[in-house]
C-alpha cells in the first residue's frame, strides 16, 4: 500500500550566487539612506574655517536627531549621492517632482555655541547653481546667533543681547610675525601650523621675515617665546575702515569683520516697517528664503505677487553663524542669515582625522579620534 502527502510543496530553489549579493547590496543602500536621512550622517572637512575647534581634514559624525530630521524635497535622486553622481558632472536628481520640506520633531533646538552642519544659502556658494535647500553645499559653523538676538561685534568680540558671548577656546585670529630669518619647516610643524595657516609677505628693511599668520592665543603666546620672533602683533588691516564684501552691502551698514552691526537676528512671527534701512538689511533674506512664489525689490520697495507691502512678518526663524578661525572663514558677517529649512544637524565628534600635508607614518592624527566637538 502506498501513501501519499497531499499539499505537500516543493522545497525552494537556492538563490543564485548573483542574486543573493544584488538583494544584499540593495538592502544596504537602502539601509544606510535611511541611516543618514533620519539619525547621523558623515562629512569630512575640507577647509579650515573652524580652525583649531576643527581641522581641515576631520571626519565628523552629525546627528539630524537633534533638531529634528527634514523631508525631502528631492524623491527622484540616486541614493547615497549630494549634487552629482559620482565622479561625474551628471545631476544626481530631477526637479520633475518638488515637495514642501518638513522637519520631524527633534529633542532639541540650536543654541548659541552649537556647532551646526547646514546648507549654505547663497547659490553662488554652491557653484552658482540654485539647487534645491537640501542639495546646497554644506557649511560647519558655529552659531552665535539665535532667532530674536540683537548682534554686535566690536574689535572682535561677539556680543548678544548686550552680554559678551564666550570666545572657543581655539578660536584663531590673523597676525603680523616678524623673524630674524625665514621660520623653518619643523618649528612650524612644532606649533602645529599647517600651510593655510601662513604666508611670507616678504623682507623688511632690515632683512627681516614677515608673515602672516592664523594663531590662537597658545600659538601666539609660543611664537613670543621663541628667541628669533621678534614681534607677533594683530594684524591691522582686519579691523579698518568698511569691508565692501560684508553683509549687507549697503551703506546702512559701514562695518567690517571685525567691527559688525548691530543687527536682529529675524524670527519667526517678528514684524518690521519696511523702508530703506530694513529693506538693506533683510530685503534680500524676505525675497529668497521666505518661500513666497513671486517677490521682487524694485526701486526701494518689497513686491509681494505684484503688491507692495510697508511692513512684514517673517514666516520662519534664522541663526547666524561664524567659523572659529574668525580671519579665514566665509561666514555670515558676507553673506548673511541661515534659515532654519537650511539646518542639517549638530556636529558631535570626530571619527577620522586625516592630515595631509604629513608623512605617511603621520598621516592619522591618532590624537583626535574620537574628539568631541564643543
Amino acid at each position: 500500500m502506498k501513501f501519499t502527502l497531499k499539499g505537500r510543496k516543493k522545497s525552494a530553489r537556492p538563490q543564485s550566487f548573483v542574486r543573493e549579493w544584488f538583494n544584499s547590496i540593495v538592502f544596504a543602500v537602502i539601509a544606510a539612506t535611511l541611516i543618514r536621512w533620519t539619525t547621523v550622517e558623515a562629512f569630512v572637512v575640507p577647509t579650515p574655517s573652524m580652525e583649531n575647534t576643527i581641522l581641515t581634514g576631520d571626519y565628523l559624525f552629525v546627528s539630524k536627531l537633534h533638531y529634528g530630521t527634514r523631508t525631502t524635497t528631492t524623491p527622484l535622486q540616486v541614493p547615497l549621492t549630494h549634487q552629482k553622481i559620482w565622479g561625474t558632472d551628471i545631476p544626481s536628481y530631477l526637479d520633475w517632482i518638488e515637495l514642501p520640506s518638513y522637519r520631524l520633531p527633534g529633542f532639541s533646538v540650536v543654541k548659541r555655541e552649537d556647532v551646526v552642519v547646514f546648507n549654505v544659502p547663497p547659490a553662488r556658494l554652491s557653484d552658482g547653481v540654485d539647487y534645491p535647500v537640501q542639495l546646497k553645499k554644506y557649511y560647519v559653523k558655529r552659531c552665535v546667533g539665535v532667532p530674536g538676538d540683537k548682534l554686535v561685534i566690536r574689535d572682535k568680540v561677539v556680543i548678544v543681547n548686550g552680554n559678551t558671548l564666550p570666545s572657543p577656546e581655539y578660536m584663531k585670529f590673523r597676525y603680523t610675525v616678524t623673524a630674524n630669518d625665514e621660520i623653518t619647516g619643523r618649528t612650524l610643524r612644532k606649533l602645529e601650523l599647517s600651510s593655510d595657516d601662513f604666508t611670507m609677505l616678504g623682507r623688511g628693511r632690515s632683512n627681516e621675515a614677515v608673515y602672516s599668520m592664523l594663531l590662537t592665543v597658545n600659538q601666539r603666546d609660543a611664537l613670543r617665546e621663541l628667541t628669533f620672533i621678534r614681534a607677533v602683533e594683530p594684524d591691522a588691516n582686519t579691523g579698518a575702515g568698511v569691508d565692501p564684501d560684508i553683509f549687507p552691502t549697503s551703506r546702512f551698514a559701514p562695518w567690517n569683520g571685525d567691527n559688525y552691526g548691530p543687527l536682529q537676528i529675524p524670527e519667526k512671527g517678528m514684524t518690521i516697517a519696511l523702508n530703506d534701512s530694513t529693506l538693506a538689511l533683510y530685503g534680500e533674506t524676505i525675497r529668497l528664503y521666505e518661500h513666497h512664489k513671486d517677490a521682487e525689490l524694485n526701486d526701494g520697495k518689497l513686491l509681494i505677487e505684484g503688491k507692495p507691502v510697508r511692513e512684514y512678518t517673517f514666516t520662519q526663524n534664522y541663526y547666524f553663524m561664524m567659523g572659529d578661525n574668525r580671519h579665514d572663514s566665509l561666514d555670515s558677517r558676507y553673506w548673511g542669515f541661515v534659515p532654519e529649512d537650511h539646518i542639517v544637524g549638530k556636529a558631535l565628534f570626530v571619527w577620522l582625522s586625516v592630515d595631509s600635508e604629513a608623512d605617511l607614518l603621520h598621516k592619522v592624527r591618532w590624537n583626535r579620534l574620537f574628539h568631541v566637538i564643543e
